[in-house]
Parts: C-alpha cells; structure tokens; sequence
C-alpha cells in the first residue's frame, strides 16, 4: 500500500507504506551505495516489497520535508545517509533539512548509519548496532523518537530532551549502552562527543572536525574516509582502521588492526600496535604527536606513528 493519508497536526504531507514484511533500506539516501554496484544490488526505481512506492519515492519525499510511516517492521539500514546531499546524485556533499520517518513495528540493525539530519520515530523495539542516532524525549505516546549526532551536534538541541546521554553547546555524552556504527559521520563543527562503550562500523568516517572519544573497542573501518578533526579509541579496533583517511588523526590506545591505512591519502595514525599496508608505513613520533598523546593522558613512548 502507498498513498498519501493527509497532513499531521505539523502539517506534513505523509505517505504510508506496508510493506511485505521487513524490507532493508527504506529511506536510504545511498541507496545502498549506488555507486558500487550501479543498481545490480537495489536500484532507486526499484519498488518496495508489496507497495506501489520506489525507494526514490520515500528519499525524495523526505528530502521535501514530508513524513513517511512504515506500518509494520522494518529491515536493516533504513534511513541511512538520511539527510546527506550526496555529490553522486548531484547534490552538494553537505547537509539538508529532512522530514519524518515513522515506523509503527521494529527496526533491524543499522538504524540511521551516517544520518545527518531528520526525525525517525520507532514504536517497536531498536536491534543494535544503531547508527549515529540518539534518543530524546518522544512528543508522539508510544513511539520513541531519535534524531542524528551530527545534527544535534550541529544545531542543537532545540528543546529536544535527552534520553541517557547528556549534552551543552560544543560537548556530548552518550551513555546508552547501544554500540553504534559511523559515529559522528560528517561531522564539520568544532564538538566533542564522549562515547561510554563499545562502537561498531566506521566512527568518524567522513568527519571534517571535532573530536569523538570511545571509551571502548570499535569495529571495522574506524576513521574510514577521515578528512580533520580526531577520533579516540580506548581499546582495539577492527581492521581497515583509517582506510581512504585524508586529514585529522585517528589515535588508538591499543591495536589499531590489519590493514590499517588502506588507500590512506594523509592525516596520521598513532597506535600501539597494528599492521599498516601501504602507502601506509611505521615512523618516528613528532614532537607535536607527543604533545597530542600527552593532552589526551596517554604515554606518548607506547605509541608508534604510521603515515
């Protein structure tokens, strides 16, 4: 079913769909990643599962500031990039205002990786890992209401309530006990976020400035496509650590993985340990990466330098 039902009180233009059971990537600006695959894997045109709406339909209903409930459950990935004008479909790189996602079951992993903008409101239960969302205080009885990282980050709060994290102008806290995927993704303003636990794909990636800190272990693809600012990891990541990094540092007080610097096109790694491939290789530590590791408390002679 896809058909437009009628306007809320915010006055949104709404569109529903019920879907034939969870399907994956609803609300995906990346369509998945278009540019890998060139549609082989899902392309825009394509129809949802049961429906008469393509995943065009609902990226390009958001991005018009609309409303878009899924009555039923959802699968992996959905709202992913949500709000990100991405270069590859023609629009600017940066950052636009987007609408609503309401989703009336539950919702696989992956919920609003890399999301920099909008508001999904989930009446079901959440599978982590989540992506670079947080919850605040719901205005809707029964759902639970979650906006971007980046964007409250960005913008503020703006008489949103937290839940379980804590946040003034330029600082955040999060201390959900969800583990999280791309992390401050495009982050581009001078912030920092403390994150207590464990993270999963790609923290930081795409990140211009600002500095997130994991106290905890992250996943595959940390600092992935890095262009400034800092990302801190307490314990070990997974491989591909700082792959297709262009800027900024990625610091990890612990072993950074295998194939660490990837593709890497600048910016600096200091690690412990971890096994770089090129045009990545081990290097003396400067003294400005010294003075680095010793504001951020750590002892400069456990760290190795790769670039």
């Amino acid at each position: 079913m896809f058909g437009l039902f009628g306007r809320r009180r915010d006055e949104r233009e709404v569109i529903e769909l019920e879907p034939d059971g969870p399907v994956d990537c609803i609300a995906d600006f990346t369509y998945n990643f278009h540019w890998q695959h060139r549609g082989e894997k899902l392309d825009p045109e394509d129809r949802i599962p049961g429906t008469s709406c393509t995943f065009r339909d609902v990226v390009e209903h958001l991005k018009g500031g609309g409303e878009v409930v899924v009555r039923g459950d959802a699968g992996h990935r959905l709202a992913s990039s949500m709000g990100a004008d991405l270069a590859y479909f023609g629009g600017t790189g940066g950052a636009l205002d987007t609408g609503v996602l309401t989703v009336e079951g539950d919702v696989d992993t992956r919920m609003g990786i890399s999301m920099v903008s909008g508001t999904i409101y989930v009446k079901g239960k959440v599978k982590d890992p989540v992506g670079n969302v947080v919850e605040v205080k719901s205005d809707r009885r029964g759902y639970k209401k979650f906006l971007s990282v980046t964007d409250i980050l960005k913008s503020g709060l703006r008489g949103e309530k937290p839940v379980n994290f804590t946040f003034t102008p330029g600082r955040m806290v999060i201390d959900d006990g969800h583990v999280r995927d791309t992390l401050c993704a495009r982050l581009d303003v001078d912030a920092e976020v403390i994150h207590k636990g464990d993270v999963d794909l790609s923290t930081g990636i795409l990140m211009r400035r600002g500095t997130v800190r994991v106290n905890g272990n992250a996943g595959k693809n940390t600092g992935a496509l890095l262009s400034g600012g800092t990302v801190i990891i307490d314990g070990d990541c997974d491989d591909f650590s700082g792959i297709d990094m262009r800027d900024g540092y990625l610091i990890v007080n612990g072993n950074a993985g295998k194939l660490m610097g990837a593709q890497r096109k600048g910016g600096v790694i200091l690690a412990r340990d971890g096994k770089p491939v090129p045009p990545t290789s081990e290097h003396e530590l400067k003294d400005e990466d010294k003075e680095i590791l010793l504001g951020l408390g750590f002892r400069p002679q456990l760290f190795r330098r790769f670039s």
